[in-house]
C-alpha cells in the first residue's frame, strides 16, 4: 500500500511540475488598456533572478540593469503589471530582439478611461506579487473590442505534435514490449519451469535412493 501511494504521489507532482512548466513558458493573451511604459532599476536576487529573461542584446549580464515595464488596467479594472525584457536566444526560445520597440509601441498606445485603446498583450510567465515576478510581454496587438475572439493556434499546435509524439513514443513501446520485452519473460518463465520440473525429478530419485538405502537397513 505505501509504494502504492509513493508510486501516485511521484507521478502527480511530476505532472504538476510538467504542468507548471508549460503554463509559464506558452504564450497567453491579455486584453489591457496601457496606461504607462517606463525603465526601472531592478536588482535582483536568487530568489527570483530564474523569472527574469536577459538584457538587451550585446549588453552585459550583472546583478541589476534597467528594464523595461509596461503598466496596464484590464477591463474588469484591474491593474497587471508586465515586464519587457529580451529573451534572445535562451530559454524559453521566443527569440525576441525588439523590447525597445515594443516599449515605444506601448507608449504610443497609452490611453484613458474615457477614450480607451485595447490591445491584445501576448505574453508568457506569472505575476507575483510577493516574489516580484512580471510575466514578460512579447507582442502588442490593437483590436476593437475589450472582448475579442482569442484563438491560441499556437498552444493547439503544440499540443496536437505532443500528443502525437507521446502517440508515438507509447507505440514504439508497446511494440518494443512485445518483440524484446514478453519473449525474454516467456524464457524466463519456461526456464524457471524447467528448472522446477528438474528439481522435482532431482528430488524423487533422491528420495527413491533413501527409500531403497532404509529398506536396506
Amino acid at each position: 500500500m505505501f509504494w502504492t501511494y509513493l508510486r501516485w504521489t511521484l507521478k502527480l507532482t511530476l505532472l504538476v511540475l510538467i504542468g507548471g512548466l508549460l503554463h509559464y513558458v506558452l504564450p497567453q493573451h491579455d486584453v489591457v488598456r496601457i496606461v504607462d511604459a517606463y525603465e526601472r532599476r531592478i536588482d535582483f536576487t536568487d530568489n527570483n533572478r530564474i523569472f527574469w529573461a536577459q538584457p538587451d542584446s550585446g549588453a552585459p549580464v550583472a546583478d541589476n540593469r534597467d528594464v523595461r515595464f509596461i503598466d496596464a488596467v484590464r477591463p474588469n479594472g484591474k491593474q497587471i503589471v508586465y515586464r519587457n525584457e529580451d529573451t534572445n536566444w535562451s530559454w524559453p526560445f521566443y527569440f525576441k530582439f525588439d523590447s525597445s520597440d515594443l516599449n515605444a509601441a506601448a507608449k504610443d498606445l497609452v490611453s484613458t478611461a474615457e477614450e480607451p485603446t485595447w490591445v491584445i498583450i501576448r505574453h508568457y510567465g506569472w505575476r507575483s506579487n510577493f516574489f516580484s515576478i512580471f510575466p514578460n510581454a512579447v507582442h502588442l496587438t490593437v483590436t476593437d473590442t475589450p472582448d475579442p475572439r482569442i484563438i491560441p493556434w499556437f498552444n493547439i499546435a503544440f499540443f496536437l505534435v505532443l500528443a502525437l509524439i507521446g502517440l508515438r513514443i507509447w507505440r514504439w513501446w508497446v511494440n518494443f514490449h512485445e518483440d524484446r520485452i514478453e519473449p525474454l519473460v516467456d524464457d524466463v518463465v519456461i526456464a524457471m519451469h524447467r528448472a522446477e520440473d528438474k528439481a522435482d525429478r532431482t528430488g524423487g530419485r533422491v528420495a527413491r535412493w533413501w527409500d531403497r538405502v532404509r529398506g536396506r537397513a
